[in-house]
């Protein structure tokens, strides 16, 4: 067996945060630590308090999603995989290229991407994470068992507009967004980022995409109040986050976790509910909660497929194929640039 190549990572500020592509709005010079903080305090200081999605996912974060994904309640993981588990060969027909540049957004673990290296055969696997030090013990255990792909990992905010290494071809990208995470994004949020991929593209290219499907509420609020607590765990270790990036002084046991289905919406909403009056403290400032204040953690869409479709229209793609699961809970869709975009 050929030995491991040695892994490419993008710079990492020497706080272990991922260095930012895209100046700051804060301040051009402001370094990744005072961005996020400012971020954080940011959200808890307004009306509606929200703490970014993007600060579930330091290392202990990372590692409760994964569990996350084992629990019977929560299907996209399992459903998505089976998708991908049948239709794998599809897939790579319908891409119709090997020795691409395979980019995984929020990459985690990259064992999704990872099912798809025998059928796709990447010339090289871009892995893309916001938790550095998480991602490149993965990376690390990946290219050991794929030694003949090269492998890149980019610590990045997938909130902000997207830089990939400048050595990196053109022709032949796909990018890969598993796992519904698209959903997390507002419909014009997703717009935009969806934008920022195709101009990233050219007509060689493609996304690779999944998506969670509208379906009945009690199988989607089960999947985010599992009776173990995993997610309940998973979104609570947003408060230990914030405490060491912002400096706040956040108690565990004095939040709950919520999580239910916004018909309105269409999405699931995850928050964390004061169970008595608390304030809040940092350096600098406070904020007080009264018993049953939420602080806002995530949203994620449920889309109908037409729904979605129509998304990528409007940020210049086309839908070349889909497949979904036999329920029809979760679809996975392979999209070109549009001709005329």
């Amino acid at each position: 067996m050929p030995s491991a190549r040695p892994l490419a990572f993008a710079p990492v500020a020497a706080s272990g945060r991922p260095r930012p592509f895209a100046p700051s709005s804060t301040s051009p010079s402001a370094s990744p630590v005072d961005t996020d903080r400012a971020a954080l305090l940011s959200g808890l200081c307004a009306p509606v308090a929200s703490i970014a999605p993007k600060f579930f996912y330091d290392t202990l974060g990372s590692a409760l999603f994964d569990a996350i994904t084992e629990l019977d309640e929560y299907y996209p993981t399992r459903t998505e995989r089976a998708i991908f588990s049948a239709r794998d060969a599809e897939i790579a027909a319908a891409f119709g290229r090997t020795g691409c540049t395979l980019i995984d957004l929020g990459a985690g673990n990259g064992e999704k991407a990872a099912r798809l290296f025998p059928v796709l055969r990447p010339r090289e696997y871009v892995a893309i994470d916001i938790s550095v030090e998480y991602l490149q013990r993965s990376l690390e255990a990946l290219q050991r068992r794929f030694p003949h792909i090269a492998m890149t990992g980019v610590g990045a905010d997938l909130g902000r507009p997207l830089e990939l290494p400048a050595r990196l071809p053109r022709e032949g990208r796909l990018f890969f967004y598993p796992g519904s995470s698209i959903g997390n994004l507002l419909p014009d949020e997703a717009r935009r980022f969806l934008q920022g991929l195709r101009a990233h593209l050219d007509d060689t290219g493609a996304l690779l995409v999944g998506i969670d499907l509208a379906k009945d509420v009690a199988t989607l609020e089960a999947a985010y109040d599992d009776p173990l607590g995993v997610t309940a765990a998973f979104n609570l270790n947003v408060l230990r986050h914030a405490n060491r990036i912002a400096g706040t002084d956040f108690a565990l046991a004095d939040w709950r976790h919520v999580a239910f289905f916004d018909a309105t919406h269409g999405r699931i909403e995850m928050h964390l509910e004061a169970r008595r009056a608390v304030c809040v403290r940092w350096p600098g400032g406070e904020r007080r909660f009264a018993a049953g204040e939420r602080i806002h953690t995530e949203h994620s869409h449920k889309y109908r497929i037409d729904e979605f479709a129509a998304l990528l229209a409007h940020a210049g793609f086309a839908v070349q194929r889909r497949w979904t699961d036999e329920r029809e809970w979760f679809a996975v869709m392979l999209a070109r640039p549009a001709p005329d975009s």
